[in-house]
């Protein structure tokens, strides 16, 4: 294997970690507790933003220059994100599915609108650039750069990894998953519903402030245009081709779905023309959207089901396929 080749298997597998720090934010929401949030970049984009403002060097007319650590970028990163979150949550946790689902996706709107007007906090439709990267002493290395953030980020995905698991074993975690089962049994129980969806969402918020902190340092620019909804759409993918309620499934689909995107992009380089790549750089979100459709309908566990054999669906998946029960049942010819 050539050094060039090995330097980008390291950057695809850099990426693809970003995102399974995201999808294991995700995870703690909608895996472990059932919140149905679509609004997945807003929480990127705030950790992105709060990351690169704290660290990136001073700018005329622009907010920063406070020349922190990447350490701290990503504390405040994942503080930020985790504060809003809370706060979005203790305003909609008494809302249930669609309706989440919505309030969410307006919420990540809002903050890419305010990321692309707001110039004199994020640089507005021109981002920020100049963002520190992590061993930066290495740039002109490819190879020892990318290795070493690979293993940065292997470490950060390792202890996400096992802080998540020992929540989800521990009294916290069960309550979540009982919640998430039957809340009238679980509030019966004396647990409360509302504090521990809001502490769920307020965690899984944090962690994805804290992926989008990652990419922004590796990649060394944000600008609004890279947190529009397809990358929610992208995650969401990520989470439930891996396995919904599992953390493993969580890492595997990011590497998967990552991968997926990249072979897309590099076959619609290869077949399409060179006038018409832009226009056919879409098939990219078709060829996922299969995938995704065929793992929802032959395995929609996901390839590493949640461990003890409980099924997540999505809300809109589990009423079609009950109304389809329904209208089976009520064409069946009743018997004498």
């Amino acid at each position: 294997m050539s050094l060039e080749l090995l330097a980008y298997c390291a950057f695809f597998l850099t990426i693809a970690l970003t995102y399974a720090v995201i999808v294991l934010g995700l995870n703690v929401q909608w895996g472990q507790t059932g919140l149905f949030n679509v609004g997945v970049a807003g929480f990127v984009a705030v950790g992105a933003y709060a990351s690169a403002i704290l660290t990136s060097p001073a700018v005329d007319g622009r907010l920063g220059g406070f020349g922190l650590p990447v350490v701290a970028g990503w504390a405040g990163a994942f503080i930020a994100s985790g504060l809003l979150s809370a706060a979005i949550g203790w305003l909609t946790m008494r809302l249930r599915a669609d309706y989440l689902a919505i309030s969410t996706f307006g919420i990540a709107v809002t903050v890419q609108l305010a990321a692309l007007n707001l110039e004199s906090l994020t640089g507005g439709p021109f981002g920020i650039s100049l963002i520190p990267r992590p061993f930066a002493g290495y740039a002109g290395e490819a190879l020892v750069f990318s290795l070493a953030n690979l293993a940065l980020l292997v470490g950060v995905v390792a202890l996400l990894y096992l802080m998540l698991e020992h929540l989800a074993k521990s009294p916290w975690g069960r309550a979540l998953r009982a919640i998430r089962e039957d809340e009238v049994a679980a509030e019966a129980l004396g647990k409360s519903p509302r504090r521990f969806r809001i502490e769920a969402f307020a965690l899984g918020g944090a962690i994805m402030g804290l992926g989008g902190a990652a990419q922004a340092h590796f990649i060394g620019f944000i600008a609004p245009e890279n947190y529009l909804p397809m990358l929610t759409f992208q995650v969401w993918a990520m989470l439930i081709v891996g396995g919904s309620g599992n953390n493993r499934g969580a890492i595997l689909g990011a590497v998967l779905v990552w991968a997926l995107w990249a072979a897309s992009s590099a076959l619609v380089e290869a077949l399409a023309p060179a006038g018409e790549q832009a226009r056919a750089a879409s098939l990219q979100t078709v060829i996922i959207g299969v995938a995704l459709c065929a793992i929802l309908l032959f395995r929609p566990q996901g390839l590493l089901p949640e461990p003890g054999g409980a099924r997540r669906r999505l809300p809109f998946l589990s009423r079609w396929r009950g109304t389809a029960a329904a209208v089976a049942k009520s064409t069946e010819p009743e018997r004498p």
